[in-house]
């Protein structure tokens, strides 16, 4: 069995326990508040703990794309929401490839031009596709306007015999450039209550709404208590990060994600590290906040600020005397780990500093 300190860098790791206490918190949270539990998998991107999250409890998954549904499904996840807007033919014919392997799909609306092109691509096929409608609850990306036009939307869906309304859901991830936390629970509240009012406008039309499905990282635990939310979907929260942490939403302990780095040269008033941005990245923050400090956060070393990075180079600056040398190795808490995790093939899985497994990255690199 070997140490930390033995493996090479740089290298992805992820600390096991860290990682069943964080599901463990979010399974928990969606018992004790009568919601279910449907995580998005674009930050770990791995079968291997998507079971993990099903096994705790989730109904499902979220996938940010078709590829990523697809991986999961060969590895035996069937029930499936696609969080983004899907109206090409091609997209679409991968859609019914993944009917046909029996997978409970949900894919995401808010255009009604999309419904003419589903309806259009499904109607040779004995399959009905259902279909959530998606709200803009304030990140201004995707989504129709929460109250009538979520309900001409579903109205739409109606005339539209291969389409079956199963929920209403948003994303608050502008709650990512909050200032405070205080403004993350307001970001919060309206991210439910956008769900919320949609689904009861819809319903006092005689549209059944039957999931109304809240669920950014930083504010799932606020939005999942709005009467009337049914399911939660945080992504983020499997790992956090140090944006997290920035926002104050976890401490640094909680992290389960880090970065294995090699100290690779010591200067007068800096430090090398062997991590740079094609391990690291280059996010400070998202959303249009920076919540951190530098580009990643040295375990164990705060007397070190990743000031800058090079393609293959972390540099560090030097706040106070360290009394780390040449190839000493250290953790790094990545600011962003979504990003961080599609730079590796594989996790290299520990528990009280020994190695105890390897993980497949399984959906690295999707983007289609």
């Amino acid at each position: 069995m070997k140490n930390l300190g033995e493996l090479d860098t740089p290298t992805l790791l992820l600390d096991y326990q860290k990682l069943l206490k964080n599901i463990r918190d979010i399974a928990n949270y969606a018992t004790e508040h009568g919601v279910t539990y449907r995580p998005h998998i674009k930050t770990h991107k791995s079968v291997k703990i998507a079971q993990l999250q099903i096994d705790a409890g989730a109904v499902g998954v979220t996938t940010a794309k078709i590829s990523e549904a697809e991986v999961m499904a060969a590895g035996g996840i069937k029930d499936i929401l696609i969080a983004y807007p899907i109206s090409s033919p091609d997209k679409i014919n991968r859609l019914i490839k993944l009917l046909q392997l029996g997978v409970q799909l949900k894919v995401s609306v808010d255009n009604p031009k999309s419904l003419g092109y589903l309806q259009k691509g499904l109607e040779h096929t004995p399959f009905t596709l259902e279909v959530w409608i998606k709200v803009n609850s304030g990140l201004n990306r995707c989504g129709v306007e929460p109250g009538q036009e979520a309900v001409s939307l579903a109205k739409a869906i109606m005339t539209h015999l291969k389409l079956k309304l199963g929920g209403i859901y948003t994303h608050a991830g502008h709650s990512y450039a909050a200032r405070s936390y205080k403004e993350i629970e307001a970001i919060g509240l309206e991210e439910g209550l956008a769900v919320v009012e949609s689904a009861n406008e819809c319903e006092a039309a005689g549209i059944n709404i039957p999931v109304r499905s809240v669920g950014s990282t930083p504010t799932y635990n606020i939005a999942g208590k709005v009467p009337g939310v049914t399911e939660i979907r945080p992504g983020n929260a499997v790992f956090f990060d140090g944006i997290q942490v920035g926002l104050g939403v976890t401490s640094a302990e909680n992290c389960a994600l880090t970065l294995l780095a090699s100290v690779v040269g010591v200067y007068k008033n800096r430090i090398i590290f062997d991590t740079g941005s094609k391990s690291l990245c280059l996010d400070k923050g998202a959303h249009g906040n920076q919540t951190v400090t530098g580009f990643g956060q040295i375990v164990g070393h705060p007397e070190v600020n990743i000031e800058r990075l090079s393609e293959e180079h972390g540099v560090g600056v030097l706040l106070q005397e360290t009394n780390l040398k040449l190839n000493d190795k250290v953790q790094i808490i990545p600011n962003h780990a979504c990003t961080v995790v599609n730079q590796f093939d594989e996790y290299v899985v520990h528990e009280n500093g020994h190695v105890i497994d390897s993980w497949k990255v399984d959906a690295r690199g999707m983007v289609k």
